[in-house]
């Protein structure tokens, strides 16, 4: 669980934004994207879909990795290390932070994924089954590792100072990623970190899916009476950390202050949500932001559109707010589900919502699920004053996480 009844340490705030999705990438189109409530659903491309008899997904499109990866050989990197390492050089720039501070400053590169870089691992496959293991190519297994995802961001940004690590709590991890950053910079054993998540379209996630039976035919349509599941996506969202005190020397932008955030894992069942265990979760987070619940603005859901996980989570989330429950959207119904780029994607619409004040839709809704009974939001972004604003963010087996962030009210780093 996220550290409870210690010394508040220094003030972490966001900075930067790095994004690649399918609705846009970098920050600018991201947000644009996300306040008209636009989503680029299509038939899955990336891989072969012959046999199933829907098809759509949320691919990331007309991607060029060489605008934004310049100093490591991109046939070195599978297709979610490209997106992480581009989402990381947007990131930097989004925060005004010069390359040369970065690389004698102390950092943390931490990136969650939930399949590392199974696109490439598919392909391997394919290779092995048309021709055996000799026609297999050892340039695409070279790319396979999911330390990559963060590595490759080291190398491409030429960070020598950094500690890397890909966290692997599947659906969560993008959170959990920004949770072990906020921490590292709080207590001073960082002075930047680079966070959030990637990963990439493959067969093997959307086969798992579509035989539980939790693909969407058509479009995700999260908290609706007749939603059908979930669309796999892809990408990245990588975020830029630093101490108050460091944002406020360089003159930086900021877009949200990182208040707190807690884990849990229940363990309840492979891959069903539980009630209890997410309610915990979002209590562990609340109380180590110090925030009351009745004090949060708006929740970004976990928001599949699957019935049990729109279903537990709202009645989760009820048990916890009781009459104080906010506004409760997803955005996986414009993102489809991005799997460890997820709750980071997500941490920076949260971000971006916060500093231009508006919440962002849940798309393709039509009549509200009444065991859900949230205010989605449906179809249209809105105007409001967000203060606090909390993530969630939920994987199978119980790997549970939230990030509180809140506006920056212009005061002063504390000592």
């Amino acid at each position: 669980m996220s550290s409870q009844g210690v010394e508040p340490g220094r003030r972490v705030v966001i900075t930067g934004c790095g994004v690649v999705s399918s609705i846009g990438v970098g920050v600018t189109e991201f947000r644009a994207a996300l306040r008209a409530g636009r989503s680029n659903v299509r038939p899955i491309s990336v891989f072969d879909t012959t046999g199933f008899a829907h098809t759509n997904g949320c691919e990331v499109t007309d991607f060029e990795p060489e605008r934004w990866i310049r100093q490591v050989d991109i046939g070195e990197l599978g297709r979610a290390s490209r997106f992480s390492a581009a989402a990381a050089r947007l990131a930097v720039e989004d925060s005004g932070v010069s390359a040369e501070a970065l690389r004698t400053a102390r950092g943390l590169v931490s990136v969650g994924s939930t399949d590392g870089e199974s696109h490439e691992i598919d392909k391997m496959v394919e290779m092995e089954i048309a021709g055996g293991a000799a026609s297999m190519s050892p340039a695409l297994a070279r790319r396979v590792s999911a330390g990559r995802l963060s590595t490759s961001i080291a190398r491409e940004l030429e960070l020598s100072n950094v500690e890397t690590a890909t966290i692997a709590t599947a659906c969560s991890a993008g959170n959990y990623a920004i949770g072990n950053s906020f921490d590292a910079i709080r207590f001073g054993d960082a002075d930047f970190a680079l966070c959030g998540g990637a990963d990439a379209v493959c067969r093997k996630t959307f086969t798992s899916f579509y035989r539980l039976r939790s693909i969407a035919p058509d479009c995700c349509r999260p908290f609706d009476r007749n939603r059908m599941g979930i669309l796999t996506g892809e990408g990245a969202g990588i975020l830029m950390l630093e101490s108050l005190d460091s944002a406020l020397a360089r003159g930086a932008r900021i877009y949200a202050e990182v208040l707190g955030y807690g884990l849990s894992c229940d363990a309840h069942h492979p891959v069903a949500p539980h009630r209890g265990g997410i309610a915990r979760c979002m209590e562990l987070a609340l109380a180590n932001a110090g925030v009351k619940p009745e004090e949060v603005d708006l929740i970004s859901a976990h928001g599949t559109g699957t019935k049990a996980n729109d279903m537990t989570e709202a009645a989760a989330i009820r048990d916890l707010f009781g009459e104080h429950v906010p506004h409760v959207v997803s955005m996986k119904s414009m993102l489809g589900h991005s799997m460890g780029a997820a709750s980071a994607l997500a941490a920076i619409g949260c971000s971006v919502a916060i500093t231009d004040r508006f919440i962002p839709p849940t798309i393709n809704h039509v009549e509200t699920d009444p065991d859900c009974a949230v205010d989605c939001v449906p179809n249209e972004s809105v105007e409001a004053d967000l203060r606090i604003v909390q993530n969630n963010g939920w994987a199978f087996g119980g790997n549970n996480s939230v990030v509180l962030l809140g506006r920056y009210d212009g005061q002063e780093a504390s000592a």
